[in-house]
């Protein structure tokens, strides 16, 4: 059965449906620069309105990309926490799946 809301693929093929914070954290801690470098959580559709990705920096740190087709939101970031990157994500996806409904 897929993701009810959404699900966070890692470019290893690692899959979460609906993830946590602490899922998301766990995936984001997993990244590096060479064999897993992003996170992309989305929901589980064929033409998603929303999309968030996480991706390591080669200098370090992480980029995140927040997109919002129905809310005409298109936001890059970079963050060095991964808590807060996983708290800030959980939050935005929560007002995603709120305002589908």
């Amino acid at each position: 059965m897929g993701a009810r809301y959404y699900g966070a693929d890692s470019e290893n093929g690692d899959r979460i449906d609906d993830p946590s914070e602490d899922a998301l954290f766990m995936m984001i801690s997993d990244l590096n620069d060479s064999d897993n470098t992003f996170v992309v959580i989305q929901p589980d559709e064929d033409d998603p309105a929303w999309f968030a990705s996480v991706a390591a920096l080669d200098e370090g740190g992480y980029e995140i990309v927040r997109r919002d087709t129905t809310h005409n939101e298109h936001e890059v970031t970079t963050a060095n926490s991964i808590n807060d990157i996983a708290r800030d994500l959980t939050i935005w996806m929560a007002a995603r799946s709120i305002s589908a409904r």
